[in-house]
């Protein structure tokens, strides 16, 4: 029975292949066309196999050439990675220099470890229902300042698995962008620097007036209340002594420090709610015209946006040649599908209950017909388990990047891989 199959396991992961992974789907999402483009048959691929055997620069022809040799190696997970200017799998034959990445979506990942300076539920790889709360927040941020800043689109949001969520934008535009754009877009944007040790050096962002750049004001103006509900109710970050020293490292008037500090040694129990109403109240005493209050008051959006703003793994956004997880791979560790997610619902999202391998195979097995009943389809499969609403997503999703490439396609000014 499929229930008593472990998830990592080479027969779980080879059924799941063989009848539930949207190999026609992931198609049509990278080709944003029926008939096979240089989107798809350019595209590279690259396996991990069983014993961490990595395969690169595989490509194929079609959506069943992809599902063959996924079903004959059988790996236990496989990345995407850009458009190149040959046919990866000919990197061989091909003169030094001649393959070289055209297109890429252009794609975020955001790590939930990267978070563990300040979350107190959980750690490392762990994650829980609470601490989601802040790839909630990094998604309801990012998907509004992608979408109004620069336009794009066709934003396709995938949970990791595990402990994360990945990005794809597949915007025409987006995919032509260079890994010069590409850095410099993922540099505008990113504010907390992901390792950083002092305060001093986590934000760099004011211009040179000292004001915030209209995306991350607008983003502040979002996240005042996600700080208020997560950082100071919820995951209580001040509470500790620990806590409450890294927050007056972001405070730059000394007086005000000592003040705090004072006052908080003397009550160990006070909540981060109300340490954070008492740095206001000290604020609130400083000449409301004077440097030391407007440097005060920059201090305070500053502390929000480090505890709440996305953190964005700058690194996997500005190269074209970068690969990342395949949508609908399994995360070997938890044995669940990497699905898609509505940003939209965000907030309602449980990465506890995303459909496992295991749990697909189970409801598979309540499906296989008798004799004399009709065999059902890899399509009908899917839709009898629990993966049927995230495909229905991705299959949309896709839906609407063949409809803007239609509607491009006799543009005699388009490229020709659109």
């Amino acid at each position: 029975m499929a229930n008593q199959i472990d998830s990592s396991a080479p027969e779980a992961m080879l059924m799941f292949y063989r009848k539930l992974y949207p190999f026609k789907s992931i198609y049509n999402w990278l080709n944003h066309d029926q008939m096979p483009t240089k989107l798809f048959t350019h595209r590279e691929f690259a396996f991990t196999l069983q014993g961490d055997v990595y395969l690169r620069y595989k490509s194929f022809n079609s959506a069943e050439d992809l599902k063959k040799d996924i079903c004959h190696l059988n790996p236990t997970r496989f990345e995407i990675g850009p458009v190149y200017s040959a046919r990866p799998r000919d990197k061989k034959t091909i003169r030094p220099g001649g393959l070289t990445p055209l297109l890429r979506e252009l794609v975020f990942d955001i790590d939930m470890t990267d978070y563990d300076p300040v979350r107190t539920c959980c750690s490392e790889a762990n994650i829980c229902k609470r601490c989601w709360a802040f790839i909630s927040a990094a998604v309801k941020v990012l998907d509004h300042s992608i979408r109004d800043h620069f336009g794009y689109e066709k934003l396709l949001w995938v949970y990791s698995g595990r402990r994360g969520i990945h990005l794809w934008i597949s915007d025409k535009e987006a995919m032509e962008l260079t890994d010069q754009q590409r850095k410099a877009i993922v540099g505008w944007m990113n504010v907390v620097s992901i390792g950083s040790k002092e305060a001093s050096k986590r934000l760099n962002i004011r211009t040179a007036s000292k004001v915030l750049p209209p995306p991350i004001q607008d983003a502040l103006v979002q996240l005042v209340s996600t700080f208020t509900d997560l950082i100071l109710e919820d995951q209580d970050c001040f509470a500790s002594e620990s806590g409450y020293e890294t927050l007056l490292e972001f405070i730059p008037n000394a007086t005000v420090v000592s003040n705090l500090r004072n006052a908080w040694e003397k009550d160990p129990e006070r909540s981060s709610e109300d340490k954070w109403e008492d740095l206001k109240q000290q604020v609130k005493q400083v000449d409301r015209n004077s440097p030391q209050r407007v440097q005060l008051k920059q201090a305070m959006e500053d502390i929000i946006l480090h505890y709440t703003y996305p953190r964005i793994d700058a690194e996997v956004s500005k190269h074209r040649n970068h690969l990342l997880k395949a949508p609908f791979c399994i995360h070997p560790k938890t044995g669940r599908v990497c699905v898609p997610v509505d940003p939209s619902k965000i907030d309602e999202f449980d990465p506890e209950k995303v459909p496992t391998v295991s749990q697909l195979l189970t409801e598979l097995d309540e499906f296989i017909p008798v004799d004399g009943e009709e065999k059902p389809s890899d399509e009908d499969l899917v839709e009898r388990t629990s993966l049927r609403p995230y495909v229905q997503m991705l299959d949309q999703h896709a839906a609407g990047l063949m409809t803007v490439k239609r509607e491009t396609k006799q543009d005699p000014d388009a490229a020709l891989t659109w």
